[in-house]
């Protein structure tokens, strides 16, 4: 019989006590703990179809020359922006948590992987939803002809065998659809079908029978993904798992679930807005900083290859306060339209309001523009815009935005086919921006005729550090030192 015992866990961080406490120790939030009721786990009853490799290594210290590497193998899927957020692929053994705001699209993206990975066999799990609404979203995404084989857990005997038949008319492995929450069964399961994949919707949906608590409390979801995590580690299999997320924006559950996993991916945007960001939080497999844009559309997501063209609006005339700024995410380049509204104050007290950018760095630009430049801002409402619903941190774009912040003042149009690429400093100096070759690549493919950059990104001789000569760009290289300077070319 296993042994039952009583804790308290902390709702927010994860915390366990023995006691009830009102301030957690570890994240200093009151009134958090809720009391669980624990069972061990029976270790003589294995969860799924075992050979563990960890009882065979040696709990010895390795010299790390002696550690011999192999590069991991990564499964490509047809989603392009779906490898470059991964780091170049799936990896076999990963465990990939994926969050977002209800009726983002977290399903519906994992669903559509799940039915176009060709020549695989992928197990989806619902704990959310019926085996009927799973087909009805299929359908509509036009993609059932390509791997929906089976739907439920009763019928998945039989579709192995039908996987064996259809892998020799085709080489496509097919979706199946397990509508489970008891982690025991999902594993009986994955004895049985040996799937290439699995994907499960969501990990706050499910229990294991070792923990006597709710689908969804702190120790249930650090047991599920403990599970999942063994199994993905022994069997060389990857896992996606989906996450709620709080209101203030966190993954639910405890923190160490954040920290179990491999990857943490951030699906976000504004349902009134028909695009999607696929932002990546932890990678232990590639780049930390890559994101991904999606179009929502009837049938489902579409990925964007060239994110600077739905970020730039078409407008037929010119108009003051509207600049078009470079930026990084990851290693892709991008353009964003800047935009900025200034304003007489009608109460007294100035509005300082920015969408998409942090407020306080707004602030510090509109000191710079009153100290150096002599811009009477201070009573001035000031409202800043980045236009696409994306948020960026990248102070390569405080050029743009000041550029269009006086634009807006002296209502006076920025030229056509211009754009920013520098740092502003507490002294008016423009500093140098990072991989500043790639930002020029990417405003002459987009036809701008002009870009403004520091010249401390060009030491002496017109060469960047690399002795690659800027002159072969045909694009106009505005090189400026102050932003003076840089008013001075654009308003005269």
């Amino acid at each position: 019989m296993a042994k039952t015992r009583i804790a308290y866990f902390c709702q927010s961080c994860g915390y366990e006590s023995a006691k009830w406490l009102g301030k957690c120790p570890s994240c200093a939030q009151w009134n958090t703990f809720a009391e669980e009721i624990i069972e061990k786990a029976n270790t003589s009853v294995p969860n799924w179809k075992t050979a563990s490799t960890t009882l065979q290594r040696a709990n010895k210290p390795v010299k790390v020359a002696d550690i011999t590497f192999k590069e991991e193998h990564r499964l490509l899927t047809p989603d392009n922006e779906f490898n470059r957020v991964l780091g170049g692929g799936i990896v076999a053994g990963s465990l990939v948590l994926i969050g977002g705001e209800p009726g983002i699209g977290k399903s519906t993206l994992m669903l559509q992987l799940a039915l176009n990975m060709p020549g695989q066999k992928v197990l989806y799990v619902s704990g959310e939803e019926s085996e009927h609404q799973i087909k009805m979203r299929a359908e509509r995404l036009g993609s059932v002809g390509s791997g929906l084989l089976s739907v439920g857990s009763k019928q998945l005997a039989v579709s192995s065998q039908k996987v064996e038949s259809d892998k020799n008319k085709s080489e496509i492995g097919g979706c199946f659809i397990l509508t489970e929450t008891s982690t025991q069964n999902i594993f009986k399961q994955i004895e049985e079908l040996e799937p290439d994949l699995v994907v499960v919707d969501s990990i706050q949906t499910l229990h294991s029978a070792h923990i006597e608590s709710t689908p969804g409390s702190v120790s249930q979801v650090r047991e599920c993904t403990a599970e999942l995590l063994r199994f993905a580690k022994e069997s060389s299999t990857p896992v996606f798992l989906i996450g709620h997320i709080t209101k203030d924006g966190m993954i639910a559950g405890p923190k160490i679930l954040e920290h179990m996993v491999d990857t943490v991916l951030q699906f976000e945007g504004d349902r009134h807005h028909v695009y999607r960001i696929l932002r990546t939080i932890k990678n232990r497999f590639g780049s930390a900083s890559e994101l991904g844009i999606y179009e929502m559309l009837g049938e489902g997501l579409r990925e964007v290859s060239n994110p600077s063209e739905i970020l730039l609006s078409q407008r037929d005339e010119a108009l003051s306060g509207i600049t078009i700024s470079t930026t990084l995410e990851g290693m892709r380049p991008m353009m964003i339209e800047t935009q900025a509204l200034v304003s007489p104050s009608p109460y007294g007290t100035p509005q300082r309001i920015a969408t998409g950018f942090d407020t306080r760095r707004m602030s510090m630009l509109l000191a710079v523009l009153e100290k150096r430049c002599g811009f009477n801002l201070g009573a001035k409402d000031v409202f800043l815009n980045i236009t696409g619903g994306i948020r960026v941190e990248d102070p390569a774009i405080d050029l743009g935005l000041a550029a269009a912040i006086i634009s807006s003042h002296e209502d006076i149009p920025v030229p056509f086919k211009t754009c920013f690429a520098g740092e502003i400093g507490l002294s008016g100096e423009i500093r140098a921006v990072n991989r500043v070759e790639q930002r020029i690549a990417e405003a002459q493919k987009l036809g701008f005729e002009q870009i403004f950059i520091s010249k401390y990104n060009l030491p002496s001789g017109g060469q960047d550090k690399k002795g690659i000569d800027l002159s072969r760009y045909k694009i106009d290289i505005k090189i400026v030192s102050r932003i003076e300077e840089a008013f001075e070319l654009l308003f005269g």
